[in-house]
């Protein structure tokens, strides 16, 4: 019986795969224009942007999304044409097919909400059809020194790319690799020849060539990969199984008439050379993630118990040496899967920040200022849930940066600044637990004169108060809302994103020179390292990220000085390697029983320390938080609760939150 084809089932992964190749497709559009204000060609962009559009209308037509699938070909048919004329692609272009590529995103995202999917514009498809690319007057007048065979396999964009990276300083080459039985064996194939040259170069065509059967050759079969590179000719050889004196250089020689051999259409022939291989993935519903990462939270919970069922019966006279080696081997492997989960939940930062050089283009076309973003996010990588919750911030941040910060060209000009504006977005792992995120232009810097006018308030002292004034609910430097900012919320909503997540804000501006927020975010904020301890015999956990230092309290080490009382209670000083750090009795801020406090928690909001006394620390354990989403139950300082195993509620302290309320406490004071 057969069967009708329902393809509802394959949904989810064609939306995934959607997005992964209209992300890449984006990036290899900017680049393309990135190269065309350079007053180049950049024919690999324009290449693997073919590619990914092939795939995309490829899986439209597979889930039946015809609107996709034309809009695709149009595309397909202005990038064919411009990998004929070896990358060659105008302004107009450009435009026509990013709206091409929003028009496919919208289609996508219309899919995943179960809404209607639109068909495509008709003006849309005109304008992709209506452009001409044709080759340049001067066709390549430079020819690569190969063999006619092989190159008549290569289209125009791909010597094109060749004889360009060979100009711009790096070798083109060519590497041969010869497969037989004795080489597989050892695990030398193609694939893992790919593999190896691709980690140090760039692969412009892989060309399968008949050779004559011998015994090197048992299969009569080579390969023939064409690659610019910077790496030695040991170092390729070694990658492909032959030796220095086979890698041949590709020269360039110079042609009088066009090329007789003909134009194949080659943009979907030939190994794929340059497109991404992902090899030994699988794609995973987060939600099924989010499944695994609820029950690890049940077995960090039943450590607890286990540890504390072992202590009470120790305390009874049982001899439990061996259930507490099976409870701290439980301890370890429960550590151990926390690590694996929380590794498949991360993604690369990279990826989150796809989306900037887009969004900066948007707003440089807005407003009218031209603005080169460069981003620098190394291998970091972030929870999903985090790096969800914070691209927002990242966002206004980007916006604020080039409405309010960055100067028309006409003003850069006579500040001796470039015309082009700056917005750099840089990332790394501060410690095993911590991301840093910065974002900075090179615009006019903060003016706290200004800012303090707009606030009614004094002007700020430092970057720190003047952080604590821009962030204020509704404050807005512009007299009339634009497009992009000036409604007073974009700062505010940044603010609150970075400490929900339990993390820190900062800020440092230099007049006339710049601006530099920076993000200090844990990885993940579901299960994480703490401190438990004591504090008006009440027990509180805080996340080690938070901490700096844990201090002895000692009479000797207290200084007099204004002491003042506050809110949150009395603030004394104690010294701490020199330095005057103000002390609170955290007892006091919750109104708890207060007594003598030994130790403190020392915590450092905007570089300036705090420290909170308490009474005892009772250990460092992972403990899962549970955030607090009701409003009516929201406090300052606490960010959620955990279970440490006795089933009663834990609260999970947000220090640096209380450390910035008792600071804006002191501040209204002073005022």
């Amino acid at each position: 019986m057969s069967h009708a084809f329902d393809a509802s089932e394959f949904l989810a992964g064609f939306l995934v795969e959607a997005e992964e190749h209209l992300s890449a497709s984006t990036m290899n559009l900017l680049a393309v224009e990135a190269s065309l204000r350079k007053g180049e060609n950049n024919p690999r962009a324009v290449r693997e942007l073919f590619r990914s559009l092939h795939t995309v209308k490829g899986l439209s037509a597979m889930v039946g999304i015809e609107p996709i699938v034309d809009i695709a070909h149009a595309m397909e048919t202005v990038l064919r044409k411009a990998d004929r004329a070896a990358g060659a692609l105008s302004a107009k272009a450009v435009e026509a097919l990013l709206a091409g590529l929003r028009a496919i995103g919208e289609r996508v995202r219309a899919l995943s909400t179960s809404a209607p999917v639109a068909p495509a514009p008709p003006q849309l498809l005109d304008a992709l059809a209506a452009l001409e690319i044709t080759k340049d007057e001067a066709p390549i007048t430079v020819e690569l020194d190969l063999e006619p065979g092989l190159l008549a396999k290569l289209s125009d964009a791909e010597k094109a790319q060749l004889i360009q990276g060979a100009e711009n300083g790096r070798r083109a080459l060519r590497v041969d690799f010869v497969p037989s039985p004795a080489r597989a064996a050892e695990g030398t194939t193609i694939t893992s020849v790919r593999e190896r040259i691709g980690a140090m170069a760039e692969i412009v065509k892989v060309v399968p060539l008949s050779i004559p059967a011998s015994d090197a050759a048992p299969g009569g079969l080579a390969f023939a990969l064409l690659v610019l590179t910077d790496a030695t000719d040991e170092a390729l050889a070694a990658a492909a199984a032959t030796t220095p004196e086979e890698i041949q250089t590709l020269h360039a020689r110079r042609v009088d008439e066009a090329d007789p051999l003909g134009e194949p259409d080659s943009a979907e022939e030939g190994v794929g050379e340059t497109e991404g291989r992902r090899r030994g993935i699988v794609r995973v519903d987060v939600a099924r993630l989010d499944d695994a990462l609820e029950r690890l939270s049940a077995l960090v919970i039943t450590r607890f118990r286990l540890a504390r069922a072992a202590d009470a019966l120790a305390a009874q006279g049982v001899n439990v040496g061996e259930l507490c080696e099976i409870v701290k081997g439980y301890g370890r492997q429960v550590r151990d899967l926390r690590g694996s989960i929380m590794r498949a939940r991360m993604v690369p930062v990279a990826e989150l920040l796809d989306r900037v050089p887009l969004i900066v283009r948007g707003l440089s076309r807005t407003t009218q200022k031209p603005v080169r973003v460069v981003i620098d996010a190394g291998k970091a990588e972030l929870d999903k849930a985090v790096a969800e919750r914070i691209f927002p911030a990242i966002v206004h941040l980007i916006r604020n940066a080039v409405d309010h910060a960055i100067e028309p060209p006409a003003e850069r000009q006579r500040l001796g600044k470039p015309e082009e504006g700056l917005v750099r977005v840089t990332c790394f792992e501060r410690s095993t637990n911590q991301l840093e995120l910065g974002i900075s232009d090179d615009g006019r810097g903060i003016d706290r004169e200004a800012v303090a006018r707009r606030a009614s308030r004094p002007t700020p002292a430092d970057d720190a108060a003047l952080l604590d004034l821009i962030t204020l609910p509704g404050l807005t430097t512009l007299d009339q809302a634009t497009k992009t900012s000036g409604r007073g919320l974009g700062m505010d909503i940044v603010k609150r994103a970075v400490l929900d997540l339990g993390g820190e804000l900062g800020l440092r501006t230099t007049p006339g020179a710049g601006t530099t927020f920076t993000l200090l975010i844990p990885l993940t904020i579901t299960i994480v390292d703490a401190f438990s301890f004591v504090c008006g015999e009440q027990t509180f956990v805080a996340p080690i990220s938070a901490i700096e230092e844990v201090v002895e309290v000692a009479p000797e080490a207290l200084v007099r000085g204004p002491s003042r009382h506050s809110q949150l209670g009395e603030v004394r000083f104690m010294e701490r390697r020199g330095e005057i750090v103000p002390l609170v009795n955290l007892a006091s801020v919750f109104s708890l029983a207060s007594g003598e406090e030994p130790k403190a928690l020392v915590v450092r909001r905007n570089g300036t320390p705090l420290a909170f006394g308490i009474q005892r620390v009772v250990g460092q354990q992972e403990v899962v938080i549970r955030p607090l989403e009701d409003p009516l139950v929201k406090v300052t300082g606490i960010s959620g609760s955990t279970d440490l195993g006795d089933g009663r509620p834990t609260l999970v302290l947000d220090l640096v939150a209380l450390c910035g309320a008792l600071s804006q406490n002191r501040t209204e004071v002073a005022a």
